[in-house]
This record gives structure tokens, C-alpha cells and sequence, in this order.
């Protein structure tokens, strides 16, 4: 357990030293909400555009950290060796990755907060009440889980350049077709089939309903993100290579 708790706070640490991560994880989504909730360059199903994109950029922020910022640093750091030299501490395999998960989560805890009194004051009116913040913070932490478990899957898999074109990639696709600043319902009949199958997919859906709508999530929303944040992580352990 001391071995995890040390890890974890250098993994807090470093994502607060990087400039690159602070400009993915908390520069572009307070750019992205203030440009979304002011411009009309897309539809809302919202009277208050900032209702709507609020929730999809919280989803948002999971996605930029749990998956893109924790893999492509996790990949230069295994591209450099520095994963290899902690593979023969005490730390070993299964505790590096719950250090970086639980890394991600007190990230995402500093995301929700700046970017929750952003919204608040561009005059966003969250819904759901005491109920719809536990059902939040439970969509958060699956979603996290999940797409930690990706992004891990493909900083052990491929080479530290690759990685980080894939992850981006990734990041702009699922950016586009998660529901996250396009409504749903404005994408293609054979994509919103799909949506949901994905965490960020599911994750956004689900923040929209609780926080936009004051509804609660589907059951399809809740079963995506469980299975995904529990495959996802576990594939990583077992394929994930050190060299």
C-alpha cells in the first residue's frame, strides 16, 4: 500500500508539472466550454447552450486525461525506461497501473472543480440534485476506469511515437461521435447505434441526462461503462509490456 500511495501522489505531481498536460487537461476544456456555450457553431437540445455543453465537457475532461494524457505519457516514460527500472521495485505491475488510475482520478477531481465554477459562472443551472452528484461521480469513476484501461492498453502495446499519434486520433474521433459538444441525435442513425458501446460515448450520455435533464442514467449507459472498467483495466495488466 505505501509503495501504491508514493506512486500515486508522483503520478499527481507530474500531471501538475507538465505544461502539455495542463494545457490538454484543464487549458483546452475551459477554451472548448467558453467558445461552445458562446458561439452557435452547433445545435443544442438545450434553451441555455451552456446546459448542455457543461455535462459534455466534463465528459470531456475523462476522456483528455484517463486516456490520451495517461497514454502518451505513460508511453515515452516505457519508450525511456523509466517503467522498466519500476518493474523491479517493490511497486511491481498491477500496483503501477492502480497508481496511475488513482493519478488520474485526484486530476480529474481538480478538472470537475475548475471547470464546474467556469460553467457556474457563464450561468450554467446543473439538475439532478443530491442523488444526480452520487450518480455523476459514479459515472466519472467508471468512465475513468475504462478509458484508463485503453489508454494503458495502448502506451504497453506500441512505440512511444505511435502511441501518440493513435491516442490523438482517438481523442478527435471520440470527440466527434461521443455526444460530447454534437447532440446525438444530430449524428447518423448507424452512429447513435454505436455511441453508447463506447465509455465516452455512454459517459457523456449518461452526464447529459443526469445534469442537463435531471433524468437518470440508462441502463445501457450503466452497463457500457461497468464492462468497460473492468475489461479494460484487466487487459491492460496482463498485455501490458515494460520494454
Amino acid at each position: 500500500m505505501r509503495a501504491w500511495w508514493a506512486q500515486t501522489r508522483a503520478e499527481v505531481r507530474m500531471n501538475i508539472r507538465r505544461g502539455e498536460t495542463l494545457l490538454l487537461t484543464i487549458g483546452i476544456p475551459v477554451l472548448l466550454l467558453i467558445f461552445f456555450s458562446l458561439a452557435h457553431v452547433t445545435t443544442s437540445p438545450t434553451a441555455h447552450r451552456i446546459n448542455f455543453i457543461a455535462p459534455g465537457i466534463l465528459a470531456l475532461c475523462v476522456l483528455s486525461t484517463s486516456l490520451v494524457a495517461l497514454s502518451i505519457a505513460t508511453g515515452f516514460e516505457r519508450s525511456f525506461g523509466v517503467l522498466r527500472r519500476l518493474f523491479v521495485t517493490p511497486l511491481g505491475q498491477r500496483r503501477l497501473i492502480g497508481a496511475k488510475i488513482g493519478g488520474v482520478l485526484v486530476t480529474e477531481a481538480i478538472q470537475v472543480l475548475v471547470l464546474s465554477l467556469v460553467a457556474l459562472a457563464l450561468s450554467w443551472h446543473p439538475r439532478g440534485g443530491t442523488l444526480g452528484a452520487l450518480e455523476v461521480l459514479a459515472l466519472i469513476l467508471l468512465g475513468s476506469a475504462g478509458c484508463a484501461g485503453i489508454g494503458l492498453l495502448l502506451a504497453g502495446q506500441l512505440r512511444a511515437e505511435v502511441n501518440l499519434a493513435a491516442s490523438n486520433g482517438l481523442y478527435l474521433v471520440l470527440l466527434l461521435i461521443s455526444g460530447i459538444v454534437v447532440p446525438v441525435s444530430s449524428l447518423p442513425s448507424i452512429v447513435r447505434r454505436v455511441v453508447v458501446g463506447l465509455p465516452s460515448g455512454a459517459l457523456a450520455e449518461g452526464l447529459h441526462r443526469v445534469l442537463g435533464q435531471g433524468l437518470h442514467p440508462t441502463t445501457a449507459d450503466w452497463v457500457s461503462l461497468a464492462v468497460w472498467a473492468v475489461l479494460a483495466p484487466l487487459l491492460a495488466a496482463r498485455t501490458f509490456r515494460f520494454d
